[in-house]
């Protein structure tokens, strides 16, 4: 599905329809009960990965507060020992961000 984006000289562009928001879970409890279980999944694979590429990949809901509570969750994470930094890569905005593996013992299935 296209979307007509007519120009100022008259014409039309056609371009990719703007895409659907995820939905927001407004309770932190309930949002970290329902990603939480994706990113140990990923972490036993043991493959780098990106915070915003696995809710995409995934479908996840957003957070309730967008700024901290994805970071709530990862440290909550690194210190349960399931995943460790391993370098940075781009978020969406084409900022810094943090790349997560797998630790050994989440590989391995001792930590979860």
């Amino acid at each position: 599905m296209t979307h007509i984006q007519p120009a100022f000289d008259g014409t039309e562009l056609a371009a990719p329809a703007p895409s659907a928001t995820r939905r927001t879970v407004d309770d932190y409890e309930a949002w970290e009960s329902e990603v939480r279980p994706k990113f140990v999944e990923v972490a036993k694979t043991g493959r780098p990965f990106l915070c915003w590429k696995i809710a995409r990949e995934y479908d996840l809901p957003e957070p309730p507060n967008q700024k901290f509570d994805w970071a709530r969750l990862m440290s909550g994470l690194h210190r349960d020992r399931i995943v460790r930094v391993d370098g940075f890569g781009l978020a969406r905005d084409k900022s810094a961000c943090r790349r997560w593996r797998g630790t050994a013992e989440a590989i391995s299935g001792r930590a979860a």
